[in-house]
């Protein structure tokens, strides 16, 4: 298995990476909460991994931190809840608020994010509290703030668009929260996929 991989980052368009590694191109699926903090396109990068071999498919999934790769291993092993999947909870929240989601009995905000209906957020809610107890008993450590990345190039709202839909929105979702969301102070599309996945998980 690959647990870990550094290399150099060579191309980014949400929520797939390009990592060149000794000549070699890993291309990698992170989600939003890890693309938010990737270094400009030609610097040094280091994401821990989790590979899924499939029958039609290798896969890759790439995470700044170990929690969050845990956090997602967690995931997938519950019924009903694909790599795909994982990927889109932990896109719509980090890994913090995903703990307190749990130690709330939140269904409502589960069920806000793409793939998640009211029987997957009930049985996530159950399965997950036990594996999560440790997490829970540290709910009150700070938590660090995400910061944006702002070498992202082209056109910002079709590349916000065609991130949500990666993440499993439909199009039509996709298009009408990336407007809502949309104003002058928007820079990047990264800020604007933010911001639009928030407005959708309240």
């Amino acid at each position: 298995m690959i647990g870990r991989i550094s290399g150099i980052l060579l191309e980014k368009q949400a929520p797939d990476v390009l990592l060149d590694v000794a000549g070699v191109g890993y291309e990698v699926q992170v989600p939003m909460t890890t693309y938010y903090e990737l270094p400009e396109v030609g610097e040094a990068l280091t994401l821990f991994t989790h590979f899924v071999v499939r029958e039609d498919a290798q896969l890759l999934y790439g995470f700044n931190r170990g929690r969050d790769r845990e956090l997602f291993r967690h995931l997938i092993r519950v019924n009903g809840v694909g790599p795909k999947l994982g990927l889109a909870i932990l896109s719509g929240m980090d890994a913090d608020s995903f703990v307190r989601t749990v130690h709330q009995d939140d269904t409502t905000t589960l069920v806000q994010l793409p793939g998640v209906g009211k029987k997957t957020a009930e049985r996530l809610l159950v399965e997950m509290r036990d594996r999560l107890a440790d997490w829970i008993l540290e709910l009150g450590q700070p938590t660090a703030a995400i910061a944006p990345d702002s070498g992202v190039r082209g056109d910002i709202l079709a590349e916000a668009e065609s991130a949500l839909v990666a993440l499993g929105y439909k199009p039509a979702e996709a298009s009408r929260a990336v407007s809502a969301a949309n104003d002058e102070s928007i820079d990047t599309s990264e800020q604007l996929i933010r911001r639009a996945l928030q407005s959708m998980v309240k």
